[in-house]
């Protein structure tokens, strides 16, 4: 049995699990159910501490949070290396390189995603107010 859960989700995320979904002939939905599974295991120390901290933060550094995004160069760089590995011509060090970015931007989306739950159970409705 399912629950379903209406989330909205930011451009640059949701651009990141179809681009994901298209390199793995998946749905983005699929993509992003399998990541949220993934998260959902016991996370490394300093990531559940980084969480952790969270509530304790002020309404203006969760909106800050929320609405962070990855900087321009680093998604750019991301990009062209997802390109390059959906060609089968990344190299050993890009992969690498790419599984940084990646560990970068998926801290990225649970600390956006953790916030956003904490202003809404403050009292906000969404994101995007």
């Amino acid at each position: 049995m399912t629950d379903a859960i209406i989330l909205t989700i930011p451009e640059d995320i949701s651009a990141r699990a179809r681009q994901i979904a298209e390199t793995r002939d998946q749905s983005a939905e699929q993509v992003l159910i399998d990541h949220l599974k993934m998260l959902s295991q016991s996370l490394p120390p300093d990531i559940q501490a980084e969480l952790d901290a969270l509530p304790h933060l002020s309404d203006d550094a969760l909106w800050t949070i929320a609405r962070e995004h990855m900087p321009d160069d680093a998604q750019t760089r991301a990009n062209e290396l997802l390109d390059r590995n959906s060609r089968d011509l990344i190299t050993d060090d890009e992969h690498a390189e790419l599984e940084i970015l990646v560990e970068r931007a998926d801290r990225l989306m649970l600390r956006k995603a953790e916030a956003a739950s904490l202003l809404r159970q403050r009292g906000f409705k969404s994101v995007n107010e």
